[in-house]
């Protein structure tokens, strides 16, 4: 497995690696002023999970790609290149959720994420049984934050109403 197989789990992990280095300092308020689920976790523990989510997706890469015989061949180019399509979109989730603080366009690439993950493994199945099983964890997860993204943009839609203040005059 080694070194190819270092890459391939290494690799996703530059999409949240750059996301943290350019906007950190905007991650802890990636849903102020909106109403954040309660069963929502922190900036944090999202980060985590995405980062082991990657390096479950990376590794089942890697057995595509030995099992398409390595190299840059043909064969590789509809599994792998869907692979990096997706691994693209995901990347910009991150980017829209945490530095741009876009729920709504967060939403949208995670509904085409989804599709696109779910063809991922539709391919990869006849290739590595294992690799699309791994896409499995990344699914649920991707549900998670699809639920995530769309209160938060529904409740950025339809905002709590403000407590009216009154002056202490009455009109007649």
């Amino acid at each position: 497995m080694w070194p190819q197989g270092a890459i391939f789990v290494a690799l996703p992990q530059l999409g949240p690696i750059l996301v943290w280095l350019f906007a950190r300092h905007r991650m802890p308020g990636w849903c102020e002023g909106q109403r954040k689920p309660a069963w929502c976790p922190p900036h944090k523990v999202l980060l985590l999970v995405w980062t082991t989510i990657y390096s479950v997706v990376g590794y089942a890469s890697y057995l595509v790609w030995k099992d398409l015989g390595g190299g840059f061949g043909r064969t590789l180019a509809l599994p792998l290149g869907l692979y990096a399509v997706q691994l693209t979109i995901s990347w910009t989730v991150l980017v829209l959720f945490f530095a741009v603080h876009s729920t709504g366009l967060a939403l949208l690439h995670l509904l085409l994420l989804y599709g696109l993950v779910m063809s991922t493994a539709l391919i990869w199945h006849p290739i590595n049984k294992l690799a699309a099983l791994l896409l499995l964890p990344y699914l649920a997860w991707l549900t998670v934050t699809t639920s995530i993204a769309y209160h938060l943009w529904r409740d950025s839609l339809c905002p709590e109403p403000q407590p009216q203040v009154t002056t202490g005059e009455e009109s007649n």
